[in-house]
């Protein structure tokens, strides 16, 4: 670790334009390995979404350490809202992390592999951090304790959210919905995803529509039932629905415009009957839906409702169709993008910043957009020196908690840019 001693003659050595980064690196290296212990705590110790209790604990009390940095617990349920005040006037910046794990049970062979058991859907399951959530926690940690030490020069505001339920219960509309974003009001928030992809320190980021909307569809065919020796005397829900699943596929392949983006229509589950020679009454089947605007959102909304219908009606039979609309498109404010490339190529490195293409996963992040620009990168932290590792969710994902020092740089130094490129002047 670097003393307090080193790190000033680092500083007053180091050319002026370069004082500010070799600061931001000296403090990541000193509290890389409290980044690191915070991490492999909570990654042992899983919660679902809206059961963060102790992990909620556990960050709250490590945010108390941490000088001028105020606490405020219980937002959005288990989520907390820390603020921490710099010494000049400026704007309010929020940086954001997720604290929920998985119903996943982990089969990586590490000393701190999660063993944690909670309820599920009613029943007791294994849970995992399969998403990295508990490193965004660890990261975040790492940023406020720097940026608390930088707090006589900081030209504004930082917010820090420690937001629960990312995986499907929308924590980030609640926060939203409870005054996250006031008291005081955010002018920008950023936040990251690690993942396993290679090659590990690289940082990845699209300016626009980023990540996908998720929207989720139950169809449910009713026919009559019947003997399956003499399938004429029954009207079998099974063939129609097996034939609306085809049918569906059609819909993005002939009628999206994929020119505006891209889109997926996938079915999950398919259910019906309950022995070889009965046919039964009816059948369900249900499934996902991604888009990267609106316009295409709202066209395969429809689509799916119309198609179903007129397959099930076709045969003689009906079909009743539900879409539940589900987290929106994350959409970086591309003005704000543009003005963060410089930061985040100053805390990964040169030649590691890259914009790609959309991703079709979704998150929540984007209801934070309602309230404020916002811009969302990812982190590749591959445990592999030639390759990609498991993907997230999956219950062998795991990445090399080495990368963790650029994602913490990462949240740092694009807070330290925002503020400093709209101080009060």
């Amino acid at each position: 670790m670097f003393r307090t001693g080193v790190l000033a003659a680092l500083i007053a050595t180091a050319p002026p334009l370069a004082q500010a980064q070799v600061s931001i690196d000296a403090l990541a290296d000193e509290v890389e390995a409290r980044v690191i212990a915070w991490r492999r705590h909570i990654h042992q110790n899983p919660e679902l979404s809206y059961q963060e209790v102790k992990t909620a604990a556990y960050v709250a009390t490590a945010l108390r350490t941490m000088p001028g940095i105020e606490v405020q617990t219980g937002i959005a349920k288990t989520g907390i809202k820390a603020v921490l005040k710099g010494g000049k006037p400026g704007p309010v910046v929020a940086l954001r992390a997720d604290m929920d794990a998985l119903p996943v049970e982990e089969r990586n062979d590490l000393p701190f592999r999660s063993q944690a058991k909670a309820l599920y859907q009613g029943r007791e399951t294994p849970v995992m951090h399969a998403c990295g959530h508990d490193t965004h926690v660890a990261m975040l940690l790492g940023a406020a304790a720097m940026l608390s030490k930088m707090r006589a020069e900081l030209p504004g505001t930082v917010v820090f959210f420690f937001q629960p339920a990312e995986e499907g219960g929308g924590g980030a509309f609640l926060m939203v919905k409870e005054g996250a974003m006031e008291n005081p009001k955010v002018d920008a928030v950023f936040g990251q995803h690690i993942g396993a992809r290679f090659p590990g320190g690289v940082v990845n980021y699209r300016p626009g529509a980023t990540m996908a909307s998720s929207d989720t569809f139950y169809i449910t065919v009713k026919g009559v039932g019947g003997h399956g020796a003499s399938p004429w005397s029954a009207k079998d829900p099974i063939v129609t629905a097996a034939q609306i699943v085809t049918n569906l596929q059609s819909i993005v392949s002939r009628q999206a415009d994929l020119s505006a983006g891209a889109a997926v229509v996938t079915v999950g589950q398919f259910n019906a009957g309950n022995r070889t020679n009965i046919i039964p009454e009816e059948a369900t089947l249900s499934g996902t839906i991604r888009t990267l605007n609106e316009p295409t959102r709202a066209q395969l909304h429809e689509a799916i409702a119309r198609m179903a219908k007129g397959t099930a009606e076709a045969s003689g039979l009906t079909a009743e169709v539900k879409v539940i609309r589900g987290y929106p498109v994350l959409s970086n404010d591309a003005a704000l993008t543009s003005r963060m490339v410089g930061a985040l190529e100053r805390a990964a490195g040169p030649g590691k910043v890259r914009e790609i293409p959309p991703v079709l996963g979704s998150e929540d992040f984007g209801a934070y957009s309602s309230a404020a620009p916002t811009f969302f990168w990812f982190l590749n932290a591959s445990p592999h020196a030639d390759r990609s590792g498991a993907p997230n969710h999956s219950p062998l994902f795991m990445i090399d908690e080495k990368y963790l020092k650029t994602g913490v740089k990462a949240l740092v130094h694009v807070a330290l840019e925002y503020l400093r490129a709209n101080a009060a002047r």
